[in-house]
């Protein structure tokens, strides 16, 4: 018998949950099937950490068009839930077009996996197999580093990305709420929002994104706006500078932690204030939760 091969680290589900040659689950919770099984479609839950918010029309009637010709070729994967129920693990397309065809059940692999393997494996199922927008692959990434309690550099190495990348991804989470929206619905492309990053005063900011969308601007042109933008920027109300050193060292591991802007204003007797900033709702609340109020 030919020896199987080992799993590519950072790849796939079997990197995640290790190879399975169990075929049954022998009356033990901590078994896992690679066994097919028919699973009803009614049993089965969406999958709370699928980072795809958004699917394309045109595609699942044309996928759901194909399942009632030659039926679902590629098996979903599920996991068992404690009330009998399957919460799916990869497969919402399928699932999606499968509900779209009007079938009652669908062919499914069952495994046993952990919330954090769940997170880690919607992640890697989605980037390898369809095309996320750049602001869903950095919330996902950042859930995965708070729920998992991962470091950039292990991060990188499950999902097999430079840590490089990890960061600039990650760096979109800084960006205002409308610049977001704009990279999220292809208004602009991850390369016009990373220059964007380079204009902190929001007024200015947003200026330039209008330009961006309105005159279709490259990213070459929207680099040559930022340049010339900063030499007629408003000056920062806080400059590190006036600050102590120990202000500054804590303002800049603020910021290296919360993935936020964060301004101190300190007056010469001592007094001042500390700001952060955030994006919108969802980016306050993982602020408070990083803050442990």
């Amino acid at each position: 018998m030919a020896s199987k091969k080992p799993p590519i680290p950072g790849r796939g589900l079997d990197a995640i949950l290790g190879s399975i040659d169990i075929d049954t689950l022998n009356g033990n919770e901590s078994d896992v099937t690679a066994a097919i099984s028919m699973v009803p479609i009614s049993d089965i839950e969406a999958n709370p950490f699928q980072p795809r918010k958004e699917f394309d029309d045109t595609s699942l009637h044309e996928l759901s068009q194909s399942i009632r010709e030659q039926g679902v070729i590629t098996p979903i994967t599920v996991r068992r839930m404690p009330d009998g129920k399957y919460q799916l693990i990869a497969g919402e397309r399928r699932l999606r077009a499968s509900q779209m065809a009007g079938l009652t059940e669908l062919p499914a692999y069952i495994r046993v996996a952990t919330d954090g393997q769940m997170m880690e494996m919607a992640l890697v199922e989605n980037i390898q197999r369809e095309n996320l927008n750049a602001m869903e692959i950095a919330l996902s990434y950042n859930a995965l580093i708070e729920e998992c309690q991962l470091t950039h550099e292990q991060l990188s190495q499950r999902v097999g990305k430079d840590r490089s990348t990890i960061t600039n991804y990650l760096r979109l989470l800084n960006l205002p709420a409308e610049t977001q929206l704009a990279l999220s619905s292809g208004q602009i492309s991850m390369a016009h929002a990373r220059a964007l990053i380079n204009v902190e005063d929001p007024e200015q900011h947003i200026a330039i994104l209008h330009e961006i969308v309105n005159r279709h601007l490259s990213v070459h042109q929207t680099e040559q706006l930022v340049k010339a933008s900063k030499s007629t920027a408003r000056p920062r109300v806080t400059n590190k500078e006036e600050l102590p050193p120990a202000h500054c060292a804590t303002l800049s591991q603020m910021r290296e932690r919360l993935h936020s802007d964060v301004e101190i204003k300190r007056s010469r007797r001592g007094k001042g204030t500390m700001t952060i900033h955030f994006n919108n709702d969802e980016d306050f609340e993982r602020i408070v939760r990083l803050l442990n109020i």
